[in-house]
């Protein structure tokens, strides 16, 4: 903006940024982790908003009172938290395949309380997690979720939210989506110990007096192992997979945001 000065308008204009900012910052993966200093994020917020104001084109906005004020700032509330939201559930896809692993292994009574989300989590569903996390700083997908926050602002005005309620369709299509995803990674363990457990059977009708459940709980142990080492690999194609699946999400969302 060429205009030093700073009107009132203006500052509600710069209001509207900063709310819709904040929504996407609490909630979006990376940004939302316990663990950063609320200062660092709070900094963050500021800055980005600043930015945003400097770049993006002024429209003054359309209100009629302080309740049609409160109504733009909750709309555009909604749209940061909803955007945020929607990249975040898409990470814990991680969460369940790790959890799906672990079932099969029997693993999955070995629960820990993670300090960072706040909930009981697996072992192998810690792994895949930091694997993904790390993956995503390495390839600076966290600039992409900026990129993302940031684009919306072209696509939907300021003042132009308008939430459609037809925005339920990106709710069932993540469900969908979520569970086959995580199939999808937990895949490979899944059918190794689906063969073991042919196996096992098989060995209990030929020798009943061998204790399978014993010989069981370890020969998973040690399959279960063996497979996630050899398809460790493909890690930067699961980060991939959730990747795509964010985005897509996030893209469908915005389109739901948009007046049209």
């Amino acid at each position: 903006m060429n205009d030093t000065s700073f009107t009132l308008q203006q500052l509600e204009f710069f209001v509207i940024i900063l709310i819709r900012v904040s929504g996407f910052v609490f909630t979006a993966p990376f940004f939302s982790l316990k663990n950063s200093p609320r200062t660092s994020k709070i900094g963050f917020t500021l800055l980005l908003s600043l930015i945003l104001f400097q770049t993006t084109p002024y429209d003054p906005l359309e209100y009629i009172g302080v309740v049609g004020y409160a109504v733009v700032v909750a709309e555009n509330l909604l749209a940061g938290l909803l955007l945020g939201f929607l990249a975040n559930v898409s990470y814990q896809i991680i969460s369940l395949a790790g959890h799906l692993v672990d079932m099969q292994i029997g693993f999955s009574m070995v629960n820990e309380f993670d300090p960072v989300t706040s909930t009981q989590v697996t072992v192998t569903g810690t792994f895949y997690e930091y694997a993904v996390m790390l993956i995503l700083m390495v390839t600076y997908l966290h600039h992409y979720l900026i990129d993302a926050l940031i684009d919306s602002f072209k696509v939907v005005p300021v003042g132009g939210v308008i939430i459609n309620p037809l925005i339920y369709n990106v709710g069932l299509k993540y469900i969908v989506d979520f569970f086959i995803i995580a199939f999808r990674i937990s895949l490979p363990v899944f059918a190794a110990l689906l063969i073991v457990n042919a196996i096992l059977a098989i060995m209990a009708k030929v020798a009943p007096q061998m204790n399978m459940f014993v010989i069981g709980m370890q020969l998973k142990v040690f399959v279960g192992l063996v497979v996630m080492l050899v398809v460790i690999q493909l890690i930067p194609t699961v980060g991939e997979l959730i990747f795509d699946e964010m985005f897509d999400l996030m893209r469908t969302a915005v389109a739901y945001f948009s007046p049209g």
